[in-house]
């Protein structure tokens, strides 16, 4: 996930701004920290937390400005201002995702903000590729994570509804 990471973060970070005003980030299952070490190293103000859990981060090397924290998120998210997902909620079924979601809710000020980087699958049958790769990857979720899928618009607006009620 490594390469991966690296190359859609670089991606992320030419178009998406939203990192600019941010003191305080909280990177959810951040995994060893490469996602929040490529922010934190664009936006060297950005103090960054890496949450994953404890054996996860144990192997984590240090980066600048990235402090890792190990627990689970389904339990608490540390606080921040902003928090950041990205591939998390694909992992897993709705049940879990809004128990993330609320603690993510939970965990950031009123003005906070909850980033979050999924794929979102298309709401009809398309025929391009990047639509047929779409739809392999949540049968691949299906098969190797039974709570995981991939979500359309639609569904992931619905969690928001959920959570909000």
């Amino acid at each position: 996930m490594f390469n991966h990471t690296t190359i859609i973060m670089n991606k992320i970070l030419e178009t998406y701004k939203g990192f600019e005003d941010v003191k305080e980030l909280v990177d959810v299952g951040g995994g060893i920290g490469t996602a929040i070490s490529i922010i934190t190293s664009k936006y060297p103000t950005i103090k960054g937390i890496n949450f994953d859990l404890l054996h996860v981060i144990e192997r984590a090397p240090a980066f600048p400005g990235v402090e890792h924290l190990g627990s689970d998120m389904f339990k608490c998210v540390p606080k921040g201002e902003a928090i950041f997902m990205k591939w998390i909620l694909h992992d897993w079924s709705d049940e879990y995702c809004l128990k993330l979601l609320k603690n993510c809710y939970d965990s950031l000020p009123s003005d906070g903000k909850l980033i979050v980087i999924e794929a979102i699958l298309p709401e009809a049958a398309e025929k391009d590729v990047a639509a047929r790769g779409l739809c392999q990857i949540d049968l691949f979720m299906m098969t190797q994570y039974p709570r995981g899928k991939e979500r359309t618009d639609k569904e992931f607006e619905a969690l928001a509804i959920k959570l909000l009620e």
